[in-house]
């Protein structure tokens, strides 16, 4: 028989359910919005998100948004526009 070792420590910090969400099934029209980076390809890898969601929400309009700098926070009139046309936000992190 076969054995795996978990290598994982366990964590100190317990785990708390992220409770923000919007539902978008079953929603005839919802506008998604896609906050990109700034790294390569940041915005093609939101597309075939957006593409892919699009497959399961028919009525889900996507928006691009890139704010071109990966090392910074978004501005804040990009975040305003965000929250007052979306119902909901992907946003990339990370390379």
């Amino acid at each position: 028989m076969i054995s795996y070792h978990d290598p994982r420590a366990p964590s100190a910090t317990p785990l708390t359910p992220y409770g923000l969400h919007t539902e978008l099934r079953g929603s005839n029209r919802c506008r998604v919005g896609f906050l990109a980076n700034g790294f390569p390809d940041s915005e093609a890898f939101l597309e075939q998100v957006a593409n892919a969601m699009q497959t399961r929400l028919p009525g889900m309009t996507p928006a691009f948004w890139n704010k071109g700098n990966a090392s910074i926070p978004a501005p804040a009139d990009m975040l305003d526009e965000i929250s007052d046309g979306c119902q909901a936000l992907v946003a990339a992190y990370g390379h």
